[in-house]
């Protein structure tokens, strides 16, 4: 989430098993729900070398195929009108997973997506040899062949499971520590909760070593996550990360707007300010029965 790639990273809610009991006993075998996650960011420094913003997101349709005893069956998808040249770019797609009591998710048709990579790299004329490399076409990515990685690209789109109540604990991933949740309104057409979240240095400093190396890799002149995270150590960091839940009046997660705000200072005391947002938007397309 704090690359300087601006690679979309999860944001990873704890969830409570107590609340997650509740959602199950709200879904039905059926429904069917479009998520769209759209994502922002503006850099500046105050050398004025380093400035820019980006722009990126994705729509994601899920249905929930199940409800069992150890959880829920939901499968993600893209939505019905993707061209077949669009569905050709993007293996991950149909994806069926479990999502546990405890919040946990668990891939349930790893072969059929294995065999979707194989042909995905066959197009692009490319062979196992080539996964887990980075290139740069239109922007940087990551070749990725794992069909465990699905479940990385699920979870911001996952909105169910939040402990939804005033003062409930809240944890987001790159957080220093957990916060509280603070009730802000409550009514008749629902509530909002807001959750402030101090960063974790480290973790800023990890995620930007390993853009470096991701650099390094495109740019043909390799280096060592060991010597990036070295060359990133003097940065000194600072930031918050605050989270806004929307929920409607049965205390289901519609909506959840995550904003990181992160000043980081280098070695010769050249200040970077980066301010990420995150906009996660649930809706309903069909009940179930």
């Amino acid at each position: 989430m704090f690359r300087i790639l601006a690679i979309a990273a999860a944001l990873l809610v704890q969830t409570s098993e107590a609340r997650a009991q509740q959602d199950l006993a709200q879904d039905r075998a059926g429904d069917v729900h479009e998520i769209r996650l759209t994502s922002t960011m503006e850099t500046a420094s105050d050398d004025g070398m380093s400035s820019g913003s980006s722009r990126s997101g994705g729509m994601l349709v899920e249905r929930v195929i199940a409800v069992r005893d150890d959880g829920f069956e939901l499968e993600f998808d893209l939505p019905a009108d993707t061209s077949a040249e669009d569905r050709a770019r993007d293996w991950k797609w149909p994806a069926r997973v479990l999502k546990a009591p405890d919040g946990s998710l668990a891939l349930l048709n790893a072969p059929e997506i294995e065999g979707r990579v194989d042909v995905w790299l066959a197009l692009g004329g490319m062979t196992r040899e080539a996964c887990g490399h980075w290139i740069f076409t239109w922007n940087a990515f990551k070749i990725e062949c794992d069909p465990q990685s699905v479940i990385a690209t699920i979870a911001p789109f996952d909105l169910r499971g939040s402990d939804l109540r005033d003062g409930a604990p809240y944890s987001e991933r790159g957080g220093l520590a957990p916060s509280s949740l603070r009730m802000e309104s409550s009514g008749p057409e629902g509530s909002i909760h807001i959750a402030e979240t101090v960063i974790d240095p480290d973790v800023v400093r990890r995620e930007r070593a390993e853009s470096d190396v991701a650099v390094g890799e495109i740019m043909g002149e390799p280096k060592t996550l060991d010597a990036a995270l070295q060359a990133r150590a003097a940065e000194q960091v600072t930031g918050t990360i605050t989270t806004t839940l929307t929920a409607d009046p049965v205390g289901r997660v519609t909506d959840r707007t995550t904003v990181i705000r992160l000043v980081i200072t280098d070695a010769e005391g050249v200040v970077e300010r980066t301010t990420s947002t995150q906009t996660v938007e649930r809706r309903p397309l069909q009940a179930g029965s």
